[in-house]
């Protein structure tokens, strides 16, 4: 067999130790048939000696060997080569030598006798696996393509479209082990032809959504703890509220894929963000349970302008406290927001306190303010250059965060958790030109101005805000919000500044990313 390597084909280089190599000449024999190319060795440090000099693919070791035995050349090669994978062979099956050889990172484990359609099974998985995979993955994606589109096609509800993003970003996760980036390629035309269909689909329906008795309308933000937190609240167990925010499904995923050692996910579900998908909306929404024109009339003090500088989620504590008070429910509660690592482990220091509380709710804003420094700093632009390193950004951030540390502790209790997020965030590519006022919002997903010039064709406008349960600054102000991959330009300096956010990460607009949000209820194992 053979791999590509330095742009020519090369075979695959074996090394075989054991002992008692003499015997195993079939094997040896049935391998080299197969096109691999196989050296031999009968002990230790010639093995040492053969592995310092040549660039193996593969070694095979006999654990019991006179000399250095197995376990201790094992050790020697990880020193010299550790990325050179190692399957060790013994006729021993007592546990102590099977962990000791885990324990030194092999590749795999075999006992004697061995076969050698065995042997060539040990090699496909461990040599071939990426290769094989990718061509079965390849062919799956190929089956699934026009299913898919069909799906995108045929969509008429909330519930349809949910399931065409779980099925794209499922087949984001598998594309993205395979070595094709034909098929990636694909998949992000797909998801294109997808979220050009969402955004119409919400332009046509979001007004009827607001309306209560619209029969099909999704779950919006406002009823977010309401439907999914208070009924978990009946039961006498501690409640976990936790909002990551700006956390996409896609990311959820790489996240759940973490924990799922010490918990198991009972339900996982996809909500529907209110419009703007911006902080100051999506979240005050699911905190006070109203929309944000509700906010602003009936409670004036906890709604902060567009145009002032203020914070604009400094008031979700009371928010929630007038929530739960409608909501008429007695409970010892919590609310927390973590910007820091100092704010987790000060959290993490108060857990014995905070399983006392029916309710604790956990707002982390790390997510949020990784999509704003690598729109603003290039060296985390660089790091996060594409979605899948976006992802694996984000799962390096949970795998060392304090939310993670947090998470561990909750298993040893018998806790229910609640995982969700305010909005998600998407990949800017396509410039459009909007003319506005000095006090036109300067959001690149949406903007509020009373004197805005655009293309109608290119946006969802909602010419009376209040329709849309939204407040405005002006009688004339009007909003409108960027679709699919779009992102909203002012004309001065148009080029300069379409060139600084293209392939930025934004949030505020219409698209799967940033309206269809995980909301999953997660138990400890034990």
């Amino acid at each position: 067999m053979r791999l590509k390597g330095n742009n020519k084909m090369r075979k695959i280089r074996i090394l075989w130790t054991d002992d008692e190599i003499e015997v195993l000449k079939p094997h040896l024999f049935f391998l080299r048939e197969k096109g691999y190319e196989i050296d031999t060795c009968s002990n230790g440090n010639d093995t040492i000696d053969l592995v310092k000099q040549n660039p193996y693919d593969l070694i095979f070791l006999d654990e019991h060997m006179p000399g250095l035995s197995g376990i201790e050349t094992l050790k020697l090669i990880k020193q010299v080569r550790p990325e050179i994978p190692v399957v060790m062979i013994t006729k021993s099956e007592e546990e102590d030598i099977m962990e000791a050889a885990i324990g030194s990172e092999i590749a795999d484990y075999l006992i004697k006798p061995v076969k050698p359609n065995q042997i060539l099974l040990a090699i496909k998985k461990i040599i071939e696996q990426k290769r094989l995979f990718t061509e079965k993955t390849t062919i799956d994606y190929r089956l699934e393509f026009k299913r898919i589109s069909e799906l995108i096609g045929a969509a008429r509800s909330p519930s349809d479209w949910t399931d065409v993003y779980r099925k794209l970003v499922y087949w984001e996760s598998e594309l993205e082990k395979s070595s094709d980036p034909g098929m990636s390629e694909i998949l992000r035309m797909q998801d294109n032809e997808a979220n050009a269909g969402f955004s119409k689909f919400v332009s046509n329906n979001y007004l009827n959504w607001l309306n209560p008795e619209y029969t099909i309308r999704p779950l919006l933000s406002p009823s977010l703890l309401q439907k999914k937190v208070f009924p978990r609240l009946e039961q006498a167990r501690p409640v976990f509220f936790i909002l990551v925010d700006n956390m996409r499904f896609d990311q959820w995923k790489t996240i759940a894929s973490e924990i799922t050692e010490s918990y198991r996910v009972v339900e996982e579900d996809l909500y529907f963000s209110i419009l703007p998908t911006a902080t100051q909306f999506s979240r005050n929404a699911i905190f006070s349970g109203l929309m944000p024109l509700s906010i602003a009339e009936t409670m004036p003090e906890y709604w902060v302008p567009e145009e002032e500088e203020e914070g604009k989620n400094n008031f979700e504590e009371d928010l929630l406290k007038r929530h739960i008070s409608r909501a008429g429910l007695n409970i010892k509660w919590s609310y927390n927001k973590i910007s820091s690592s100092l704010d987790g482990k000060k959290i993490n220091e108060r857990i014995n306190s905070l399983l006392t509380n029916d309710l604790t709710v956990l707002v982390y804003n790390f997510v949020d303010m990784l999509s704003h420094a690598r729109t603003e700093i290039g060296l985390i632009r660089d790091m996060a250059s594409d979605e899948r390193a976006y992802r694996s950004l984000t799962k390096s951030w949970f795998i060392h965060s304090s939310l993670h540390e947090l998470l561990k502790l909750l298993a040893q209790h018998k806790v229910k958790l609640i995982f969700s997020t305010d909005h998600g965030t998407i990949m800017v590519q396509n410039p459009v030109k909007v003319v506005g006022d000095r006090n036109t919002t300067s959001s690149l997903r949406y903007k509020m101005g009373k004197n805005l010039a655009y293309d109608p064709s290119r946006v969802f406008e909602l010419k009376n805000p209040e329709k849309a349960f939204l407040p405005k600054t002006n009688l004339s102000s009007r909003y409108i919000f960027a679709m699919n991959k779009d992102y909203l330009v002012y004309q001065n300096n148009f080029s300069q500044f379409a060139a600084y956010y293209k392939d930025t990460f934004q949030h505020g607009g219409i698209s799967m990313q940033e309206i269809l949000l995980p909301v999953a209820f997660l138990e400890p194992r034990s």
